[in-house]
């Protein structure tokens, strides 16, 4: 895989090594531990400025290190040895933010660092008891974390830096408010980062508004595509041969792990029946489990107990399986959401591995797809006959 070009609004060095980057012993430990061997592209140039102080915008794809830059950044700053919150993480999603505690935990293993999820879904009462012994980290969503700033149980007073991540969801209409309301709370003093892999510029205009001159990462729109994922399209003349097209596929390729993408929960229930029926075993990952049932069915995906999930865009961000190799997108992404094809696609093909994408386009999707090739700048090819020597 190519090193990505990123481009920055200042003149930023480029570590080539962690081992360069004047981090903590303990800490370096955790990043070999946790598998990084060498930083990603991002990695190289975004941890030194956020740990010497720099707000940050970091605008970059999926599968490339976001989530490394602010983890090892944040682990740097903290404190161990005061007893404090001194980070908080916002995420929009439950699962991205636990799937966030577990890579700060794992990093982090070798530090004496402790943390504490603070997402809705879940017991108030445990919320509260969790940040009364002052975790160094807090990871979780807006609307949890107002309301325990809001009871005087979050203490703010030592913060250090603040991450936002998937800013883009953060920073728009459904979450603007509360995100506004938590940053009135911090101390003014706090550093406040930004990471996303797509940044409208109203978006970028917003974040400006609370941002310290921030240092703006940019992979430029052509390059958002991960390299190492090969996007095929196949043609689906009606809605209703979807299905026979998907078990076709699946006769015809060996599959590790695959993410089947739908638009709506119901056609998950739909895929679920049909393919239980034909003795294909699938979980299906949906808003309506519970948050118990959510954690547990991402680890055992992760570990390779399932192998395949449905799922509508609620897991579109956040999971990183290792051994995902095949994204289907059995519904594409509607024509006004076109950037949720990146996050998508972005479950396989993780930094420095390599993945497929498969479309099922039917002749309402034609426009939409004509417009994600033209957003992205790449190219998706019509499946070939021999996908199974190609994947």
């Amino acid at each position: 895989m190519s090193e990505l070009n990123i481009t920055c609004n200042q003149d930023i060095k480029e570590y080539e090594l962690f081992d360069n980057m004047d981090l903590k012993l303990n800490l370096l430990k955790g990043i070999f531990s946790h598998g990084f061997e060498k930083p990603s592209p991002v990695q190289k140039k975004a941890i030194v400025p956020i740990v010497n102080g720099t707000e940050c915008i970091v605008h970059a794809q999926s599968g490339v290190g976001k989530t490394g830059v602010f983890s090892i950044a944040m682990l740097q700053v903290i404190d161990e040895s005061i007893n404090a919150t001194q980070g908080i993480i916002i995420a929009p999603t439950r699962d991205l933010a636990q799937q966030i505690n577990s890579v700060i935990l794992s990093i982090g293993k070798c530090l004496k660092i402790s943390t504490a999820v603070c997402i809705g879904g879940t017991n108030i009462n445990d919320n509260i008891s969790s940040l009364e012994k002052k975790p160094h980290f807090i990871i979780g969503t807006p609307g949890r974390i107002i309301d325990m700033i809001e009871r005087n149980v979050l203490d703010t007073s030592s913060l250090k830096i603040l991450t936002l991540d998937e800013a883009d969801e953060l920073l728009s209409k459904g979450f603007k408010d509360q995100i506004r309301s938590i940053v009135r709370h911090l101390p003014s003093n706090i550093h406040i980062n930004l990471f996303s892999a797509t940044f409208p510029q109203e978006v970028v205009d917003l974040s400006k508004s609370f941002m310290n001159n921030p240092v703006v990462f940019n992979v430029k729109k052509e390059q958002l595509t991960l390299e190492g994922i090969k996007q095929f399209y196949i043609t689906v003349d009606k809605e209703e041969w979807k299905l026979h097209t998907l078990i076709d596929l699946y006769n015809t390729i060996s599959v590790s792990q695959a993410i089947i993408f739908v638009n709506r929960k119901e056609k998950c229930n739909y895929l679920l029946d049909e393919l239980t029926q034909r003795n294909f075993t699938v979980s299906i990952f949906s808003s309506e489990l519970s948050q118990k049932e959510r954690y547990n069915l991402i680890e055992q995906f992760k570990s390779g107990a399932t192998r395949v999930l449905i799922t509508t865009d609620v897991l579109s961000r956040g999971i990183d399986a290792q051994h995902v190799s095949i994204v289907i997108n059995y519904d594409i992404p509607k024509n006004n959401d076109i950037d949720v094809y990146l996050h998508r696609i972005g479950r396989s093909g993780r930094y420095g591995r390599k993945g497929t994408a498969i479309n099922f386009v039917t002749p309402d999707d034609v426009t939409t797809i004509k417009n994600i090739i033209s957003f992205y700048s790449t190219q998706i090819e019509e499946l070939p006959a021999n996908i199974a020597e190609i994947i």
